[in-house]
């Protein structure tokens, strides 16, 4: 691979940063009549004081739409836990029976149950970034537990251990 003026392709692209393994989120949001989610393995934590998370959202995505609304003033970020897969796939695009999604409400907030962290973040900022916006969410709410996440890495699903 070498760059190029136009930099790598983004097949090259993928393919490298596939070597980075990451954990496995899903981002839920509400207009107040309909909640999403959106399976997102470019989640950070930016600051710990004060404690602010980024993620980073296709312009093409309906949540991208969803999170760009006025009246969209916050959003959740789910880790997912090694037993939750179907759900990354879910809201990747290959849906399964929505009735296998554990949905619960923090404060009108669609969560996910069996995650291994939830984080209620208030939108701090949107920066356009290429053909993604980079989502930072004040972090206003948080729990966690101590079951093993979900990997992502080449590609595939993987456990720790």
């Amino acid at each position: 691979m070498t760059a190029t003026p136009a930099g790598l392709t983004p097949d090259e692209f993928r393919q490298t940063l596939g070597r980075f393994a990451s954990g496995v989120t899903i981002v839920t949001a509400t207009d107040g009549t309909q909640r999403r989610g959106m399976t997102a393995s470019a989640f950070v934590s930016v600051s710990l004081q004060p404690p602010l998370i980024l993620v980073s959202v296709d312009a093409r995505a309906h949540m991208h739409a969803l999170l760009a609304e006025q009246s969209v003033t916050h959003f959740g970020v789910n880790v997912l836990s090694s037993a939750q897969r179907h759900l990354s796939d879910h809201f990747a695009g290959k849906p399964g029976p929505e009735e296998l999604v554990p949905w619960f409400e923090h404060e009108g907030l669609p969560l996910l149950g069996g995650a291994v962290a939830q984080l209620v973040c208030r939108k701090d900022q949107a920066i356009p970034a290429g053909d993604h916006t980079l989502y930072v969410g004040f972090v206003e709410y948080a729990r966690y537990t101590d079951d093993d996440p979900l990997l992502y890495f080449r590609g595939q699903y993987h456990e720790l251990g």
